[in-house]
Formats: C-alpha cells, structure tokens, sequence
C-alpha cells in the first residue's frame, strides 16, 4: 500500500473534524447534526476521505458506525491536528495580549473539591483577567477531550501510568476515608474496624461511580474482608451531591481525605481503608504545547499542592 498524499490539497479541515465527531457520536446522523450539513452531505465527505487515504475507516451497521483499525488510528491524529490549531490560535491571542488569555481544565472528584478552587483563586489575584473553564466528567470522557484539544489538561486522581500520548505529573498523595455527619450515631464511636464493618453495612452509602479506578479499590475492600456492596447505596462523582446527601441524611460516603480537613460538619470514621488511597496530579497531552494561560495555572496548581500533603492519622 503506498502512502496516501495528504498534502496534495484534496484532504480539508472538515474531514478532520468529521472523523472526529463520527467516533464520537457513532452515526452518521449525529455527527452530521453536530456539525450542521445534511446527512448526505457528511456521507459524500466520509466517502472522499476514504478515497484519499485508501481504506475504509468506518464500518456502517444498523445502528451506526464503527470505526476501524484504520479509523481509530486516523481519527488519533486527526484530533491531533485539529488540537494544535486550536492551541496555535489561543497562542497567538495571549501574546497579543498576555494579561488575558483562556485556560480549559478537566477535573473529578479527587481534583475539584479543594486543589482546583485555590490554585484558580490564587492565579485571579495576578492574573484577575484571564478565563479558567472547568470542565468536570469522568477520567475516560476527560481523556478524549484532552485528546482532541477541547482542553488543556486535566486534574485529579492519577490512575495509570504514562504514555505515548499523555504525560502525568503527580502534585501529592492523599488517603481515602468513610466519613459521615459529624452528628451522625456513628460519629461518636471509637477502635478499629473489627466489627465495625458488618454494622456500617446497615446504613445507606454513597459509592464513586463504576467507571472509576477508586470504585475499583473500594469493590476489592469490601471482598477482602467477605462483604459484598451495600445494597442501599448512592453512585456519583459529584461532590456537591455527595456533600448534600452527607449533611442531611445518614449516608456513609468514601471520600478523598482533603474534602473533610476544612469541614467540621464532615468527619471520617476510624475504619481504615488502606490500601485504598491515590496521588492527585496533573495529565498533559504528551504531542502538544501548553499555552502561557495554561502554564500559569499548572503553576499555581504546584504552589498551591505543595502545602496540602495529606498528614499522618
């Protein structure tokens, strides 16, 4: 197979960008609507980019597309490009005007509760003009928006190791605790978990959402001490959720251990979870260049980490 000229002036912007709405919506219809053409429209522009390149980088199905091996490895690159655009035009605009600028940044759980809001706190002192969007989703939805350039990085729990396309910088480490409201029945008691455990199990809980690595850690807790999850429970990420359902009713909740250091409404019970526990960082686009906007707040977000260590129970 000879390499496709992809220079030759026939590939266009609006095929990278199809293919990158195609893999993320998985029909033609969507990706079509996403992008306001008509379907046929998105269907002739699909066709055109399959004959420059030489193979089929979709499979049509009654329910949608899916790309193939071909497919995922072009739209990888295709949300590259489309991603060092976006960053060359924000670039230039900063330095037209360096004290404004706009910085995306993704965060979960373990990042937004308490590093995320100081670090920006700190940066508008200097820095009152320029725009921080946060953008809170899982880590995998966060991982395709920091592939495809839609933000700049992420912060919060570090779950894998690094890559060929993503570079993780840890900031700290920090424990995972059961807590609940400090007037709860349980708030009061004292010891270890020995017997703890099977009597908590008849409260309701407050559980991190399957498609994270700490639910994970907290499903591999209850099965080896034999206890299968709580049948009552809640599942979410949100942290404003969490926090309410905390204060106003007798829920246990696994949280990371900053949440509750500057509330005196929330308090942890003394039922070890080790070795649940994460470091909290920083996940950068290994292939692109941050912006100075972006660089500012990574720095704030390290000044600001550097004092929050988790300290010894």
């Amino acid at each position: 197979m000879e390499i496709p000229r992809l220079l030759d002036g026939r590939l266009k912007f609006r095929h990278l960008v199809l293919v990158d709405a195609l893999a993320r919506q998985g029909t033609v219809v969507g990706a079509a609507a996403e992008l306001h053409v008509t379907q046929p429209a998105a269907t002739r522009s699909l066709h055109e980019l399959e004959d420059i390149l030489g193979v089929a980088l979709f499979e049509r199905g009654p329910r949608g597309v899916t790309a193939t091996v071909f497919g995922e490895a072009f739209t990888r690159h295709a949300r590259a490009v489309l991603a060092q655009l976006t960053q060359a035009g924000r670039h230039v605009v900063e330095l037209a005007d360096a004290d404004r600028g706009t910085v995306v940044v993704g965060t979960h759980l373990a990042g937004s509760n308490v590093l995320l809001p100081r670090a920006i706190a700190a940066l508008k002192k200097d820095r009152p003009y320029l725009t921080v969007v946060v953008r809170e989703a899982s880590p995998d939805a966060l991982l395709m928006e920091l592939e495809a350039g839609r933000i700049d990085f992420v912060v919060g729990r570090l779950t894998s190791p690094p890559g060929e396309r993503v570079v993780r910088r840890k900031l700290y480490d920090e424990s995972v605790e059961l807590v609940v409201r400090a007037s709860h029945a349980l708030a009061a008691r004292e010891g270890g978990e020995d017997g703890v455990l099977a009597e908590l199990l008849d409260y309701p809980w407050i559980l991190p959402g399957p498609e994270t690595a700490l639910r994970r850690e907290v499903e591999e807790f209850f099965a080896r001490n034999g206890f299968a999850l709580p049948e009552n429970r809640v599942e979410t990420t949100s942290f404003l959720t969490v926090r309410q359902l905390l204060l106003e009713t007798d829920v246990i909740a696994v949280l990371p251990s900053l949440i509750i250091r500057d509330d005196s409404r929330i308090v942890r019970l003394p039922v070890p979870l080790d070795p649940v526990g994460h470091s909290v960082g920083l996940t950068l686009s290994a292939a692109r260049t941050l912006s100075p906007s972006a660089e500012a707040l990574i720095r704030s977000l390290e000044e600001t980490a550097a004092g929050m260590a988790t300290p010894q129970l």
